[in-house]
This record gives C-alpha cells, structure tokens and sequence, in this order.
C-alpha cells in the first residue's frame, strides 16, 4: 500500500537509482502519472515530460479497454476485445471505434496545447527515457505510449510503475528494456486499491507540476 502517487515515484526512484542511466527522461501520462513522474524525475535529477496517450472505452463500460490511442494517432487494439464474441456482447462496431477514437483525439488535443504551453516538447532520440504512470491495469495506455516512444529512438526504455496486474506487466515487458514495478499482486483488481490516496489528479495540478519541474531544469 502506498501513501500517495508522491510516496509511489520516491520509492520507484530509490529503485532505479542502482541503474546506469543516461540522460534521463522521465516521460509520464497524465494525469496521475504527472505525480508519480514529478517525484521520480526529482529524486533522480531527470527531466520530466509527458507522454499523451488514451483509452478507447467500451460502449456503455468506459473501465473496459479495447486498446488506446497514442499521441502520433497510432491506434493500439487490445486483441481479447476483438474477438468477433466480445465485439458482438459489448456492441462494438466500426462506427463506434472511430468515435471514440475521435473523442479521444479530441482530449489529447486539448491537453497537448495545454501541457506544451508551459512545457515543449523534450527531446527522447539517445537516452534513456522512463516511462511511468500511478499504475498499470490493463496495460492499453502504457502500451501506446510505449509505441509512441519507441518511434523516437532512445537509447533506453524503461516502465516504471507502482502496482500492476502481472499479466499485463508480462505483455508490456515485451516492449520495454526493463520493467521497474513495486507491486504485481495475483489478485489485483483495480490501481486504486493500493493507494491511501487516490485524489484525482486536476489539469491545474499537472500543469503546475510541469511548470516546477521545467523551471528547475
């Protein structure tokens, strides 16, 4: 159980603080993961930034995943979604998945004029970037992140999480350099669970955690 998504990024940071890293970039999606990446960023004298990436919610079941939408438009499908059965119980059609990925496109818009106006973009090309959020569920977000990342050529790319299901960790570990989680229980059910305090997280609040972290850079 972890205190805060503060408490989560110290403890991830004291972790990853035995790795060699190089010109660190600690890239997290908001807005949790804005917390979390502020205190990993600052225990580790990195850089932070963030990565843009969506959920595509089930019709009529938003905490369903049936993949994400990463910032370069790159669309990730979650394969157990798209099984003709599953599209069919939750009435998934074409026409639906192109609004919701519209609607989605539409937020991380809006954030991305946002979070660039107090913080441009960072270069990713020959470091070691970190990739974070307050937890990985069905791992959909962290995966089209992942991509988005990897189009960019680090040298290095890490996950780093505080609690995660352990069979979306395995699948997202395929991605990644290495994976740094606190936490992979067998009977997780929800990131939530494991924090004292889960507040959500504000756009004001990221945009100042953005703005601290780049002043002091």
């Amino acid at each position: 159980m972890f205190a805060n998504r503060e408490s989560a990024g110290v403890l991830l940071a004291r972790k990853l603080q035995t790795r060699s890293l190089h010109r660190t970039l600690v890239l997290a999606i908001p807005r949790g993961g804005v917390v979390v990446g502020a205190a990993l960023a600052r225990e580790l004298g990195a850089e932070l930034d963030v990565i843009l990436a969506r959920k595509l919610r089930a019709p009529w079941q938003p905490e369903v995943a049936l993949g994400a939408l990463a910032e370069d438009g790159a669309v990730l499908l979650n394969p157990d979604a798209m099984r003709p059965e599953v599209r069919k119980a939750l009435d998934i059609t074409a026409e639906y998945l192109e609004r919701e990925k519209a609607v989605q496109q539409q937020v991380i818009a809006v954030r991305r004029q946002m979070y660039r106006a107090v913080r441009p973009e960072a270069a990713i090309a020959d470091r070691t970037v970190i990739v974070t959020d307050d937890g990985l569920a069905t791992g959909s977000t962290m995966l089209a992140a992942l991509h988005a990342v990897r189009a960019k050529a680090p040298r290095e790319v890490i996950v780093a999480v505080s609690v995660g299901s352990p069979d979306r960790l395995e699948e997202v570990a395929k991605h990644a350099d290495h994976v740094e989680c606190l936490l992979a229980p067998p009977d997780f059910h929800a990131v939530g669970a494991f924090y004292e305090d889960f507040t959500p997280v504000s756009d004001e609040e990221t945009v100042r955690l953005l703005e601290d972290a780049h002043a002091s850079v």
